[in-house]
């Protein structure tokens, strides 16, 4: 009986990652500023449209356009906000994208840095979400995804190259 309840499991196993996709991938960008007022950074988060969670500007692959400069573009269309990206990503954090219908996909996030020199009174989707502006901390108890809690909380620009690589020279590819 347990060779048979093994054999089952096995199978049920191997079928579900023969149905299984793979993850699409998406670019986002962590925007962030030095405050004034105790010298610690801040970060940007917006609500998503659809649901009204706390998010990070992100987007698909765009064609023509390398990984950071998609999260450059999504930072500004989202966001209005407008600074250097870095061409290094500081990691990536996975979520389940709700699609029509009740459809999920799974997706893989990399996270490039921005720091914020402007921002724009009028963008894309100025008037489609909340904006603020909070510390790590506050970013990472009210997203919803571990694996971007976990950036939040570990972001430190300036501290360490792995978390403040050198600016992009190039948006496009």
């Amino acid at each position: 009986m347990k060779t048979k309840v093994k054999i089952l499991n096995r199978i049920a196993s191997d079928v579900r990652l023969m149905f299984r996709r793979p993850a699409r991938i998406q670019y986002a960008a962590l925007c962030y500023r030095i405050s004034k007022k105790n010298n610690l950074p801040e970060v940007l988060l917006i609500t998503s449209r659809d649901t009204g969670r706390w998010v990070i500007p992100k987007g698909w692959p765009m064609q023509g356009r390398l990984p950071h400069a998609v999260a450059e573009r999504e930072a500004y269309e989202e966001a209005g906000v407008r600074g250097t990206v870095h061409a290094e990503s500081i990691g990536y954090y996975m979520y389940q994208k709700g699609l029509s219908q009740g459809l999920t996909v799974p997706c893989k996030v990399q996270v490039y840095p921005l720091e914020v020199s402007d921002l724009c009174k009028n963008f894309p989707e100025k008037g489609e979400r909340r904006l603020e502006w909070v510390s790590c901390a506050e970013a990472a108890a009210r997203v919803a995804e571990p694996g971007l809690k976990k950036l939040l909380r570990e972001f430190q620009p300036g501290r360490s190259a792995a978390h403040r690589p050198e600016p992009a020279k190039n948006a496009q590819a």
